[in-house]
């Protein structure tokens, strides 16, 4: 009588009978009469599915948004019901807004989006940490005997564990944490060196370099390293300038096709 009484707030209570509801609810065709007990059926148990969403408030989400997927689930659960099947309406729907409700947890809520299995050991991980920590006295237990109360390895226990930190991002203008007037992170990472892609390019030309005739690599060295005009070249080696054009052309393009060669 008491576990009838501590469910009774979660049954609808403007219908007679809920049972004769869905039986009339799967009879009819589809049209305005159907759409009307439809909705008469899914606001009379909107109190359950509402219920059922304070069980995960105080993780980040609003309530508005928690009522609105158990709404859906709600939805989901009296079109999807079958009364022939000679189980309870709660029977069915509990199970399905919850489902629906740990969806959105897993799918919508994480700055970092990780894979389900790494979500399954972060959750299995956060538990036993927890339960640990408490069975010892607020200590933090250790990644052995995390694994051993979970049946996991250590390894996973450890992606669990990076895990915990994916579910939010810091954000780059936030301070440094305990600390006052500290730059934001955003002022303290490191900008891109674009050398690195001069040394990369660089290394590539390399081997195309070394065949190069000993005269074409003079005129490239003098060219781009020295940085001398081809006028100055020409006089240095005795040759016209004219000359020194064709040549710096020509070897740039050998360099070149031996590069992408090499790339490919």
């Amino acid at each position: 009588m008491q576990a009838a009484t501590a469910r009774e707030p979660d049954r609808p209570t403007d219908t007679p009978s809920p049972d004769l509801a869905f039986r009339r609810l799967r009879a009819l065709p589809p049209g305005p009469e159907r759409d009307v007990l439809r909705e008469e059926t899914i606001c009379s148990w909107l109190p359950m599915a509402h219920r059922i969403a304070t069980r995960f408030r105080n993780r980040g989400e609003a309530m508005d948004d928690l009522r609105q997927v158990a709404a859906m689930g709600l939805v989901k659960a009296v079109d999807r019901y079958d009364p022939e099947r000679g189980k309870a309406f709660e029977t069915y729907a509990v199970p399905t807004v919850t489902g629906e409700l740990k969806r959105h947890f897993r799918d919508h809520t994480w700055d970092v989006h990780v894979p389900r299995r790494v979500q399954d050991l972060r959750n299995r991980v956060r538990v036993a940490r927890r339960e640990l920590a408490q069975s010892s006295g607020g200590g933090s237990p250790t990644c052995a005997e995390i694994a051993s109360a979970t049946g996991l390895g250590e390894e996973d226990v450890l992606l669990g564990l990076e895990a915990l930190e994916s579910y939010s991002a810091l954000s780059l203008d936030a301070e440094p944490a305990g600390v006052e007037g500290g730059s934001p992170l955003v002022d303290r990472l490191g900008s891109c060196d674009t050398a690195l892609d001069t040394a990369v390019d660089r290394e590539a030309a390399k081997p195309g370099l070394r065949e190069l005739p000993e005269r074409e690599r003079t005129i490239l060295y003098l060219r781009f390293f020295q940085d001398m005009t081809q006028e100055r070249i020409a006089e240095r080696l005795g040759i016209s300038q004219m000359h020194v054009s064709r040549l710096l052309s020509q070897s740039c393009e050998r360099v070149r096709e031996g590069v992408l060669q090499g790339a490919a």
